[in-house]
């Protein structure tokens, strides 16, 4: 059990898989352009459904400790992207111009809901108010992502600030997520009851989409341009910034005087970041193969905090029993 903990799971090894694929046989020509549509459905869907599976009373169970949520809100979409701003002279010497830009993608990305919440409960953690937090995020990097795209991602490249990505997100992501929550009340039966088929369906779009952005990437010459020995450079990047992200999470917590469990949940939503809501928004935020080598960072990050908050959730655990 103690070596299955720092196994790859198997979306990531299906990920990888989906890497593969697509550098040894990517999508062209007509075939490319119509997986790609399939891949805009699905996505459409796949928000729909986070839609109507998203609990408004798991939320507002939550939802009053807002100095909790205000400080998770803080580290995912303002210390963060600080982070990787401040890091910038470290990393371009290492990294090339383009996965930077995949650093900087990770940095302004909304937290991981379902992960962030299982980490709390297992910890012992302030689970509703991880809920809340979660969801909120999720919610709010909607609009709050495109935008830090805009101002900061593409900055050197794509002059001012423009409201054509959030526009974008706008009509792909928010409205089938607004069409799902209003449709809930009619659909929260059939989706809780087809819950394990609706978690294929997700990882199965994640994967299209994956693949799509990947063969756009290797058309244009991916691994011409990516050699394999940045991906060790990119796991030590990942650390590092887990690692910043993690200790300032629990420091800060504890000066601000949150108790145990609320700095648990914290650390757990704070820290992390969503491969589920990444994929997607890369696939409308950055043209052709950009979206391919953009993501790298976001899939090696998102193995590297599951492992890492699977040995801390464990240890906080033992200590709660222990008390």
């Amino acid at each position: 059990m103690k070596l299955k903990q720092y196994l790859p799971d198997a979306m990531m090894l299906m990920l990888f898989s989906m890497i593969l694929l697509a550098s040894f046989f990517p999508a062209r020509g007509q075939f490319a352009a119509g997986i790609d549509q399939v891949s805009v459905g699905m996505i459409a869907l796949l928000f729909f459904m986070h839609g109507a599976r998203l609990s408004r009373e798991a939320v507002i169970a939550g939802l009053f400790h807002w100095r909790l949520h205000l400080l998770v809100l803080s580290i995912t979409f303002a210390v963060f992207p600080l982070l990787g701003i401040v890091l910038k002279p470290l990393l371009q010497p290492w990294l090339t111009p383009e996965l930077y830009l995949g650093v900087m993608y990770l940095c302004v990305l909304p937290s991981t809901v379902q992960s962030s919440i299982a980490f709390t409960s297992v910890a012992r953690g302030n689970v509703p108010a991880a809920v809340c937090s979660a969801s909120a995020s999720n919610i709010l990097g909607i609009f709050i992502t495109p935008v830090l795209v805009s101002l900061l991602v593409k900055t050197g490249d794509a002059g001012p600030f423009s409201w054509e990505p959030v526009l974008k997100i706008v009509n792909q992501l928010l409205l089938p997520f607004v069409a799902g929550q209003v449709l809930r009340p009619l659909l929260r039966k059939v989706v809780d009851r087809h819950s394990v088929f609706l978690k294929k369906l997700d990882q199965s779009s994640i994967l299209l989409v994956v693949y799509v952005a990947f063969s756009e990437a290797v058309v244009q010459g991916l691994w011409s341009k990516l050699p394999l020995s940045l991906i060790g450079t990119l796991l030590l990047v990942s650390a590092l910034i887990l690692a910043i992200i993690m200790v300032f999470a629990v420091l800060t917590s504890r000066l601000l005087g949150f108790n145990r469990a609320d700095s648990i949940t914290i650390l757990f939503c704070g820290s992390k970041k969503s491969l589920a809501s990444g994929v997607p928004m890369a696939k409308v935020l950055f043209a052709g193969g950009a979206a391919g080598i953009v993501l790298l960072p976001i899939m090696l990050f998102h193995q590297l905090q599951l492992m890492v908050c699977t040995v801390l959730a464990q240890r906080f655990a033992n200590q709660s029993e222990g008390e």
